[in-house]
């Protein structure tokens, strides 16, 4: 873990967020040397975090020991180029646990994800979240999703809470984003809290949650294809609405709406697309299956339609300079 606190490291960054998948070998167990070979990869490919066994990564199919090895792994690849923020989650007491781990492993942070099952009231997923953030001296950014969903209130009650440094939302309601935003921005002022788009190909919302000042995105899309999604970042940021418009019309909303044809597609998906590039980082643990082989075709073509828009690009570009 670096000296720089977690979360002025997130406000600076120049690129996407990367959720590598987690490795496993031909007997099911975890493959941490495929698993350092991917992190290493999105690194040199640009990555501005690395958010590690979190749920691209399986968090949910791991034990403790599996999560211990995997974030050292990852902090370890890293050597403090970028941050490891760690996902944890589960009910308190293994939540806690799970912190812990990733704070002897060298994290750099956490991501808190959603209890385990139970749909508790804001009163409780405050005290929830509260002691999380009070059991390390990791930074931790909650995820906002499925049964953890929280009113401005209670937000603004997490942003003044010391260790909780930012909201991952995973919901998409960009009404309650809005309000979200406004009531930390009216209540706390001052206060540095982050925000991050945290919709499975949050590619496709990016231009919505700029409207609302949300910048920050989880990139899934990264872990197999950093070209396009390193392109995508940099036309969004710097307003190229043609590059944005052309890779959301052929790659991004083709790859959304194949993730909807299969359940646990989110993950899979983007591990088949890890395979097809060429490193070999299993298939993903139960419940969880792996896409039809037709869905994996269709998946090849997709990538490569992404890609086919950037060569177009960088043809165009290349013919207006020669005739400057």
């Amino acid at each position: 873990m670096t000296s720089a606190p977690l979360a002025a490291r997130l406000t600076h960054v120049a690129g996407p967020l990367f959720f590598p998948v987690t490795a496993y070998g031909p007997d099911g167990a975890i493959g941490p040397a495929a698993f350092r070979a991917h992190v290493r990869q999105g690194i040199d490919a640009g990555a501005a975090a690395v958010f590690a066994c979190c749920g691209t990564g399986e968090f949910h199919a791991l034990t403790p020991e599996e999560f211990r090895v995997l974030v050292a792994a990852a902090v370890e690849e890293t050597a403090g180029r970028v941050p490891v923020v760690a996902g944890v989650g589960y009910g308190t007491a293994l939540a806690v646990q799970y912190a812990e781990l990733a704070e002897e492993a060298g994290a750099d942070g956490l991501l808190a994800l959603p209890p385990y099952l139970v749909v508790a009231g804001q009163e409780g997923l405050l005290r929830h979240y509260a002691a999380l953030a009070a059991a390390t001296r990791l930074e931790t950014i909650v995820y906002q999703r499925d049964n953890a969903v929280f009113t401005p209130e209670t937000v603004v009650a997490l942003a003044g809470t010391p260790g909780i440094i930012g909201l991952k939302d995973g919901l998409g309601d960009l009404d309650l984003m809005q309000r979200i935003v406004s009531a930390v921005r009216t209540r706390l002022p001052g206060q540095d809290f982050l925000y991050f788009n945290g919709l499975p190909t949050a590619e496709l919302t990016g231009l919505a949650y700029r409207g609302i000042g949300v910048t920050l995105y989880s990139s899934a899309v990264f872990a197999f294809a950093p070209d396009i999604a390193l392109a995508f970042y940099r036309a969004l940021d710097s307003g190229d609405d043609e590059l944005v418009n052309d890779l959301l019309d052929h790659f991004y909303r083709p790859l959304v709406e194949l993730r909807s044809k299969g359940h646990g597609y989110a993950v899979s998906l983007v591990k088949a697309a890890v395979r097809l590039g060429g490193l070999d980082v299993g298939e993903v643990r139960t419940p969880l299956m792996e896409p039809s082989a037709a869905h994996v075709g269709e998946l090849t073509r997709i990538i490569a339609g992404g890609r086919a828009q950037l060569a177009g690009r960088a043809a165009r570009a290349g013919t207006a300079g020669a005739r400057g």
